[in-house]
């Protein structure tokens, strides 16, 4: 039994539970259950849904047995279904492969380190002891498997974070000798500090003339990425992929963190795991590559993945071998499953093809009324936490127009922060708000703040879909202003800006020898008269104001739908040039 567990105190918890059922169910405050998940990492409100293994560690904490709920009315010991090894017969738990994922800047040479960690495979072992086609790969290595997660980078690691897939035991950060630090490098870094992986340092690229690892471990140094020589502990290893120098090396620093870490499964368990890709097959119809983190996979297995169930077909090895089972850290290919799961959705095996209809049947009742009822990631909100003391500090991802600008910001912030209440940066970076920015922000519960940048149009859908908080600020002293204010607990609703519409300049013409007024095409949303626009030129903002006149050919206008053309004069600005982005938007009271 956990330790804080009493005997008799039992509570049945379903597979997933709403925050506030789970508080009723304890017969405690909400604001403690809060609490309590916060300080394991889990940033949710009232209303939002936590897994079984969440809640579990919950009930655990305040002296609960607990047990699963299934939907018919029996139950379940945790531990027969639990992925946490920590409450399992010690004699059951069997060491298992390390799951490595490979982040980096795009040319940086991820793609032919992974390439040449298969030829070394391959050199040693037949074709078949490798997988190669699918997301994940597993290699063997002197008797020793690997397990390799072949993801595109750091959005797709942290998309899958966001939701609420913890697939990665350690990150290898590839970074080219001859170009150093680059953005997408050190959004990897934040990406792979905010999930609390562990990081070993691959310099690539060390046989080209102008190399400098030097350099980069300098570079390292300077986020806080201390190397082992240098005193810290980050292993850094010294690598080329086309020379294959450093790459046995590198999977020998992977081994001993293997070792050191003791990642251990119970391979005697219904399997349990997470999706890492899926694809519509015109022949087999809806197939996954899915990761098994626990348990055993066995065909014929009824199996509940995301929102989609079914009956596996058949399991496939990445080398096009059928396998009649799959253990822990193994990754395969599955048939039989009714649709497609996303990415990052979590797997588990069920008693029977019943008991899997009725739960995801349960399951979307309940992921259906979160989802309306979840409350938004906002300053508010977090100011409020701190306000009750739920939080003591305040996440935020930065992006500005220059790197001056986060520099500044940075000074500025860290003069309001105190011993009592923070500002931690998840992120911070020069250029516009991206959907990589949002989805770091679902998975670490930080706010986006834009400082005269502007939010990608995707960016924006998926903020709004995630229930993310984007707050743009074009003077230093309002963005420092509501920060502090957040910290104090004191953040009053503030005015916030509402996008209504973007329109790209084609033309400009002259009236009179003063005014000048763009000619426009209207690409997203629609542009009206009474909208504040702002000029986007490069990424970076240039001007803010109001709209003298919004012309349809000779005619006024309210308002310009998307796919239209129209004139647009401004307030106070002349400057325009072809190719100038007009962004219109509304301020309102949040919420």
């Amino acid at each position: 039994m956990e330790k804080g567990a009493v005997a008799g105190k039992t509570i049945a918890i379903p597979s997933i539970v709403l925050v506030h059922d789970l508080a009723s169910s304890l017969k405690a405050d909400p604001i403690d259950i809060i609490k309590q998940l916060m300080r394991g990492g889990v940033m949710v409100s009232i209303n939002q849904v936590i897994d079984y293994k969440t809640a579990a560690a919950v009930a655990i904490s305040m002296g609960f047995e607990p047990i699963l709920l299934e939907v018919q009315g029996k139950t379940k010991k945790e531990e027969s279904k639990s992925m946490d090894s920590s409450d399992e017969d010690p004699s059951q738990l069997k060491t298992r492969p390390p799951i490595v994922t490979i982040l980096g800047h795009v040319d940086h040479g991820k793609t032919s380190l992974l390439d040449t960690i298969r030829e070394t495979n391959l050199a040693e072992k037949e074709a078949g002891g490798i997988t190669q086609r699918i997301g994940a790969y597993q290699i063997d290595y002197k008797g020793n498997m690997l397990t390799f997660l072949d993801t595109p980078g750091h959005e797709a690691f942290t998309a899958m974070r966001a939701r609420g897939a913890e697939a990665t035991d350690i990150v290898v950060l590839v970074i080219a000798a001859d170009d150093g630090m680059m953005p997408q490098t050190i959004e990897a870094i934040n990406h792979a500090k905010a999930a609390n992986v562990p990081i070993i340092v691959a310099i690539n690229k060390v046989d080209r003339p102008n190399s400098d690892p030097e350099r980069v471990k300098r570079q390292l140094a300077e986020l806080n990425l201390l190397p082992e020589e240098w005193g810290g502990d980050v292993i850094v290893v010294l690598t080329s992929a086309t020379t294959n120098v450093g790459v046995e090396d590198l999977l020998e620093n992977l081994l001993v963190m293997a070792e050191i870490m003791e990642f251990k499964a119970n391979p005697s368990k219904p399997a349990r795991g997470v999706a890492i890709e899926a694809k519509l097959d015109k022949a087999r119809g809806p197939t996954a590559t899915i990761l098994v983190q626990d348990g055993t996979l066995h065909v014929g297995d009824s199996i509940v993945a995301g929102d989609t169930w079914g009956r596996i077909r058949a399991i496939i090895a990445n080398n096009g071998s059928r396998l009649k089972e799959a253990g822990p850290a193994v990754p395969v290919e599955i048939l039989g499953l009714e649709s497609l799961p996303q990415a990052g959705d979590s797997f588990e095996v069920l008693q029977n093809e019943r008991i899997a209809k009725t739960i995801l049947e349960e399951r979307r009742r309940l992921q259906e009324q979160a989802g309306l009822l979840t409350n938004k990631l906002s300053l508010g909100e977090a100011s409020a936490r701190i306000q009750s003391g739920t939080a003591k500090e305040l996440l935020l991802i930065l992006k500005s127009d220059v790197q001056g600008s986060i520099d500044a910001i940075k000074n500025a912030l860290a003069k309001i922060s105190s011993d009592a209440t923070m500002i931690q940066l998840v992120h911070s970076a020069a250029g516009t708000i991206t959907e990589s920015d949002i989805l770091l922000a679902t998975a670490s519960g930080a706010i986006v703040v834009g400082f005269n940048t502007k939010a990608e149009p995707g960016a924006r859908q998926l903020a709004v879909q995630r229930k993310v908080e984007i707050r743009l600020y074009d003077v230093i002293y309002r963005l420092t202003e509501d920060m502090e204010k957040a910290l104090s607990g004191l953040l009053e609703p503030e005015e916030r800006e509402v996008i209504e519409g973007h329109a790209q300049v084609r033309s400009i013409f002259s009236i009179g020898r003063r005014r000048r007024v763009a000619g426009c095409q209207v690409t997203e949303g629609l542009l009206r008269r009474n909208s504040v626009i702002r000029v986007i030129r490069d990424g970076s903002v240039i001007f803010t104001g109001s709209i003298s006149s919004l012309k349809r050919f000779k005619d006024d206008a309210r308002e310009v739908n998307t796919g239209f053309e129209c004139g647009v004069g401004l307030e106070g600005f002349t400057d325009f040039e072809p190719d100038d982005i007009l962004e219109g938007f509304r301020i309102e009271l949040s919420t």
